[in-house]
C-alpha cells in the first residue's frame, strides 16, 4: 500500500508544501557552535575566576616542577597542532601530501588535545584565572578562548554544506591561540629558566 505524502492527515491538516523536501539549514547551525564556544569560554574563565587556586595540581616523576612539567606538555600539544596545519594544508591540495594524510590531521588534532588537557585543569585547578601581568592576563583569557574556539570547531565538523572558508577559519583561530598559549608560557618559561626538566 503506498500513501501519497500530500494527502491530508487524519486531523484533517494539509502536509505543508515542501515539508518532505530536505531544505537549507538556516542560522541555528553557526549560531549553535557559536554559543556553545561562548558558553565553554565564559564557564572556564568564571571557574578559574571564583576558584581559590590550590597551587599544584599534579606532577610528573623525572620533572624539577610542575611548570617544567607544563612547559613540555604545552610544546608538544604546540608540536602536533603544527603537525595539523600541515597535514590540513595537504587536504586542502596547497602541499603534497601521502594518502593517509587526513588520518594524520585527525590523529594529530587528538594527541593534541589531549596532551593540552592536564595543561588546562593544571592552569585552571592551581593557578586560577590571573590577570596581574599582561602576559598571565592574555595567557588566561586566550587559554579559555582556545578550548570555547575548539568546541565549536568540533561542532562545526558534525555540520553539513559549510561554506568552504568557515572550518579554515575557526581552525585557524584554535591554532592561533594555542600559538600564543605557547609563546605565553612554554616558551616563556625555557626562556626564563632555560630547557631544562
Amino acid at each position: 500500500m503506498s500513501v501519497d505524502p500530500n494527502a491530508p492527515t487524519q486531523g484533517g491538516f494539509p502536509v505543508p508544501p515542501g515539508a518532505g523536501e530536505h531544505r537549507r539549514p538556516g542560522a541555528a547551525r553557526y549560531l549553535v557552535p557559536a554559543l556553545f564556544a561562548a558558553v565553554v569560554a565564559v564557564g572556564l574563565g568564571a571557574y578559574g575566576k571564583v576558584h581559590d587556586p590550590e597551587g599544584t595540581a599534579f606532577n610528573l616523576a623525572g620533572f624539577s616542577s610542575t611548570s617544567a612539567v607544563k612547559a613540555w606538555l604545552g610544546t608538544t600539544a604546540f608540536a602536533f597542532a603544527l603537525l595539523q596545519v600541515v597535514s590540513a594544508l595537504m587536504l586542502y591540495g596547497k602541499l603534497p601530501g601521502p594518502s593517509w594524510s587526513a588520518a594524520l590531521h585527525r590523529w594529530s588534532g587528538r594527541i593534541a588535545f589531549l596532551v593540552a588537557v592536564p595543561v588546562a585543569v593544571h592552569c585552571l585547578y592551581a593557578l586560577g584565572y590571573q590577570t596581574y601581568s599582561t602576559r598571565v592576563m592574555w595567557h588566561s583569557l586566550l587559554g579559555c578562548f582556545f578550548f570555547g574556539a575548539f568546541s565549536a570547531k568540533m561542532l562545526l565538523l558534525r555540520s553539513e554544506k559549510l561554506p568552504g572558508w568557515l572550518l579554515p577559519v575557526v581552525a585557524g583561530l584554535v591554532f592561533a591561540s594555542l600559538t600564543v598559549l605557547w609563546l605565553t608560557s612554554a616558551l616563556w618559561f625555557f626562556r626564563t629558566f632555560g630547557v631544562t626538566t
